[in-house]
């Protein structure tokens, strides 16, 4: 193993000082991703900074327009039980619990959930060329196994996605990411947050050096009556997305008011397209215009030798999640969703 050193984190500042200017240094909370990252040596850390120890980073709180703000230490587990989000945000909490075991829930903060890894299986072995891992290498996915990987928006450099499920739910919320850095405090459009690969794969988001996340704020509108989140997977449980559909509608007599759809497992980022969703405005809620919407975000999908299947894949989770998001019963534990 490669020696590290370890520090605590008395406050953001303190944190911030630990990294800004220091590559070598990584941040750590709940240790879900980075962890596994130092033990394939996909990473090495000079020192370690636990930052677990920062008050006022582990609370949901109300803000003055309504909405909340989530802390960056809360664990998704905490997150996705909690009231509010259970009765205002059901979407936000659907989408965490569809992602990783329980056990890791408990651990995982909903900071690194925003900075996690790919798992391009080539990110993750050392001994094949990576972009991402090391710049001007190559992509060993693209002419290797890649049922996993990229249908939207990746390059000639990258066609890994970006694995989260609870930022695919965030993408469709609007939320907002708070951060902290040795400039002082600022705040990120979650659109703006993550990163396509272009040429620079290595960088998977807009943090500059020594930035922190503290938190992520929801608007007051959580789409609390028509939602839906969709995982189709490999594996009922403890496996990553081919594809995920975060939907939320406002309806109105029928007709749609306001649509949100974000994809996962599709990119190198949650995908949205507004002009699918504004497509959909003052349309029937129907089953031909969802698919209509779904051919307008599926616009420009390339596939390679083992993952084109998920282009119609998508196309179907698209449709049949925003056919589910018309009936809230459907997404009580054990329901069948009326399509």
């Amino acid at each position: 193993m490669n020696n590290f050193a370890y520090k605590k984190a008395t406050d953001v500042e303190n944190a911030v000082s630990f990294i800004n200017g220091h590559d070598g240094n990584k941040i750590i909370a709940g240790g879900t991703n980075i962890v596994d990252l130092m033990k394939y040596f996909v990473i090495q850390a000079d020192t370690l900074v636990d930052i677990n120890q920062i008050s006022g980073l582990s609370d949901i709180k109300e803000i003055p327009d309504g909405g909340i703000r989530i802390g960056a230490l809360l664990t998704n587990a905490e997150t996705a039980y909690h009231p509010i989000i259970e009765q205002q945000y059901p979407l936000l909490s659907k989408a965490i619990l569809a992602g990783a075991s329980a056990q890791i829930r408990n651990m995982a903060t909903n900071g690194g959930n925003l900075l996690q890894r790919t798992r391009c299986y080539y990110f993750y072995d050392i001994n094949t060329p990576c972009n991402k891992r090391e710049p001007g290498s190559g992509c060993s996915a693209i002419t290797g196994y890649n049922r996993i990987h990229a249908i939207l928006g990746h390059s000639d450099n990258c066609i890994a996605v970006f694995p989260s499920d609870m930022c695919v739910a965030l993408a469709a919320l609007d939320a907002v990411v708070h951060i902290s850095g040795p400039e002082g405090e600022r705040t990120l459009e979650f659109a703006d947050f993550h990163r396509l690969p272009g040429d620079t794969p290595e960088f998977d988001n807009n943090l500059k050096n020594g930035e922190l996340i503290t938190g992520i704020e929801l608007p007051e509108k959580g789409f609390a009556e028509n939602y839906s989140y969709l995982k189709l997977r490999d594996r009922a449980s403890y496996s990553f997305a081919l594809v995920s559909v975060a939907t939320g509608l406002t309806l109105e007599n029928g007709k749609i008011k306001e649509a949100r759809i974000a994809l996962g497992g599709v990119a190198h980022k949650p995908w949205r397209v507004k002009e699918a969703e504004d497509f959909l405005v003052d349309r029937e809620a129907t089953r031909e215009n969802f698919s209509v919407a779904a051919d307008i975000i599926l616009n420009g999908a390339v596939g390679f030798e083992h993952n084109s299947f998920k282009i119609d894949l998508a196309k179907k989770a698209i449709v049949r999640n925003c056919m589910m998001a018309l009936d809230p019963k459907s997404q009580r534990p054990g329901a069948k969703p009326s399509l």
